[in-house]
C-alpha cells in the first residue's frame, strides 16, 4: 500500500491537535508566534495569585488580608479592559497600526509591574530602614497594578488582534489554541518558578520575578512582531466614535448583554471553589497533602478535555451556545458528586467531580470565547470592546466568586458549628456544601440567561434579512 501526501496530512490533521488552525493568510505558524502572549499573561498569573502570595504570606510574614488586598488590585481594575478594547478599535498610529500600540505599552506596564515587585515586597515584609512606614503597602500596590494594567492590556488586544486576523472557520481552533497556550503558560510556569524558589532568599525571589519580566518582554514582542498589516489612513479624515457612545450602543444591544451576564454568572459559579477544593479533601476527607495536591492536575486534565471538546465540536453543527449549556450541566453533576462525598466519605466522588468541573471550566470559557468572537465580526462595536467586555466579565466574576466563597464558607462554618442550625448541622463540612449548593443555584441562574442570549441570537436571526443564516447552528463552535 503505497500512503501519499495527501494521507500524511489527513492522518496530521486528525493526530495533531490544532493542526487545522491555520489558513491561508493566518498560518499556523504565526498563531503560535502570536499566542505567546498568553504564556507571558500565564505566567503574570501564576507569579500574582500563587507564587507571590505564597511567599509574602509563608516567607516574608505579611498579614493574609494585606495580601488578600494586594491580589485584589488586578480583578478590581478589570472593567477598563472594555475601554483598552475600545481605544485598541480606534486608533491610528501615524504607522498605521491599531493593536501593536497598545501591546506594546501593555507589555511595558507588565514589564514594569514585574520589575520593582520584588523590591516592593521586600520593603512591605519589614526590611526597611528609610522611608516613610507605608511605603512598602504603596510600593507593592503600584507593583500589582502596573502588572494588571499589562495582564488585561495584552490579553484584551491580543485576542482583538487573533480575531481581526482569523477567518470565521478557523476561529473556534484559534480560540482553543489560546486558550492552550494559556493553561499550558500556567502550568510550565507554575512548575519552573517553583523549581527556582524551592531554596529561599530574598536575592532568589529578585532573580525569579525580574527574569520573568525580561521573559514577559521578550514574548510579547515575539508576539506580535509583524502580525498587523500597516493601514494607510489620514489621521485628519479619520474621526474615532467616542467611548460613552460605544457603551451606549453596547448597552442598548441586547445580544451582547445577555453575553456578558452569560460569562459573569458563569464564571461567578465555576471560580467559588476554587480555594474551598483543597481545604475541603483535606479537612472533611482526610485527605494528605499529596493527594489533594494532585487536584490540580486532576482539574487541568478536566479543562484540557473540554478545550478539545469544544474545538472538535467545531467541526460539527454542534453550536457554541449548545457547548456552554452542556458545560454548565456537566459543572451540576461535578459539583453534587462533591457535595456526596462528604456524607458517603468516598474520595473517588470527590476526584471525579472536580475533573467534572475542570471539564465544564474548560469547555464553558471556550465556547463563550468563541460566541464574543463571532459576535464581534457581526456588530459595528470592534472586537476589542467586546472581548474587553468579556474579559471584564470574567475576571469581575472571577474575583468575587473567590472571594464570596471563601467568606460564605468561613460564615457558615461559624454559625453551625455554634448550634443554630440544630446538632445536625454542627461540623466542618456544611460551610463548603452551602457554597457548592449556592454554585448549583448561580449555574440555573446561568442557564436562564444562557436561554436569553439564545432567544437574541434567533431573533437577530430573524431580522437580518442581508445574512440568510445567521442563528445557533452557524455560530462557529
Amino acid at each position: 500500500m503505497i500512503i501519499s501526501k495527501e494521507h500524511i496530512f489527513k492522518i496530521s490533521k486528525n493526530i495533531l491537535p490544532f493542526s487545522d488552525a491555520g489558513s491561508s493568510n493566518f498560518s499556523l505558524f504565526q498563531l503560535l508566534r502570536l499566542s505567546l502572549f498568553q504564556i507571558s499573561v500565564g505566567m503574570a498569573t501564576v507569579m500574582l495569585a500563587g507564587t507571590l502570595n505564597r511567599v509574602m504570606i509563608v516567607e516574608l510574614l505579611v498579614p493574609a488580608s494585606l495580601v488578600a488586598v494586594m491580589i485584589a488590585i488586578p480583578v478590581l481594575i478589570a472593567p477598563l479592559r472594555t475601554f483598552y478594547g475600545h481605544k485598541s478599535d480606534t486608533y491610528k498610529s501615524f504607522i498605521g497600526w491599531k493593536r501593536i500600540p497598545y501591546m506594546w505599552f501593555g507589555s511595558l506596564f507588565q514589564f514594569g509591574g514585574l520589575a520593582i515587585m520584588p523590591f516592593a515586597i521586600i520593603i512591605l515584609s519589614g526590611d526597611q530602614t528609610v522611608g516613610p512606614s507605608w511605603a512598602g503597602e504603596v510600593l507593592v500596590a503600584i507593583a500589582f497594578l502596573f502588572t494588571g494594567i499589562g495582564m488585561h492590556i495584552t490579553q484584551t488586544v491580543g485576542l482583538a488582534l487573533a480575531a481581526d486576523r482569523a477567518t470565521k472557520e478557523n476561529r473556534p481552533r484559534v480560540v482553543a489554541l489560546l486558550y492552550f497556550m494559556f493553561l499550558f503558560g500556567m502550568g510550565i510556569s507554575a512548575v519552573v518558578i517553583g523549581i527556582l524558589l524551592a531554596d529561599f532568599s530574598k536575592l532568589r525571589l529578585i532573580q525569579v520575578v525580574q527574569g520573568s519580566a525580561v521573559l514577559t518582554l521578550f514574548l510579547n514582542l515575539v508576539a506580535v512582531w509583524r502580525q498587523e498589516q500597516i493601514i494607510i489612513n489620514s489621521q485628519k479624515n479619520h474621526k474615532s466614535e467616542k467611548f460613552i457612545l460605544s457603551w451606549k450602543k453596547f448597552i442598548s444591544d441586547r445580544q451582547t448583554n445577555s453575553l456578558i451576564w452569560v460569562v459573569f454568572w458563569g464564571t461567578l459559579a465555576f471560580s467559588m471553589q476554587d480555594v474551598l477544593l483543597e481545604p475541603y479533601g483535606g479537612q472533611i476527607l482526610g485527605l494528605s497533602v499529596a493527594e489533594t495536591t494532585n487536584l490540580t492536575g486532576v482539574w487541568a486534565l478536566g479543562a484540557l478535555l473540554g478545550l478539545a471538546l469544544a474545538a472538535n465540536n467545531s467541526k460539527k453543527t454542534v453550536s457554541s451556545v449548545s457547548n456552554a449549556m452542556t458545560a454548565l450541566l456537566i459543572g451540576i453533576v461535578g459539583f453534587s458528586a462533591i457535595i456526596f462525598s462528604s456524607p458517603m466519605q468516598f474520595p473517588f466522588l470527590y476526584f471525579l467531580g472536580t475533573l467534572f468541573i475542570g471539564f465544564g471550566t474548560g469547555l464553558f470559557s471556550v465556547s463563550l470565547l468563541i460566541i464574543a468572537m463571532a459576535l464581534s465580526s457581526k456588530t459595528n462595536l470592534g472586537s476589542g470592546f467586546i472581548l474587553g467586555s468579556w474579559g471584564a466579565a470574567q475576571a469581575i466574576g472571577a474575583g468575587l466568586g473567590i472571594a464570596v466563597g471563601g467568606i460564605l464558607r468561613d460564615v457558615v462554618n461559624n454559625i453551625a458549628l455554634s448550634g443554630y442550625l440544630g446538632s445536625t448541622f454542627e461540623n466542618n463540612s456544611i460551610g463548603y456544601i452551602f457554597v457548592y449548593h449556592l454554585e448549583i443555584l448561580f449555574i440555573f441562574i446561568t442557564l436562564i440567561a444562557l436561554g436569553m442570549l439564545s432567544q437574541e441570537i434567533n431573533k437577530r436571526k430573524i431580522k437580518d434579512h442581508t445574512q440568510k443564516s445567521f442563528g445557533l447552528t452557524e455560530i462557529p463552535s
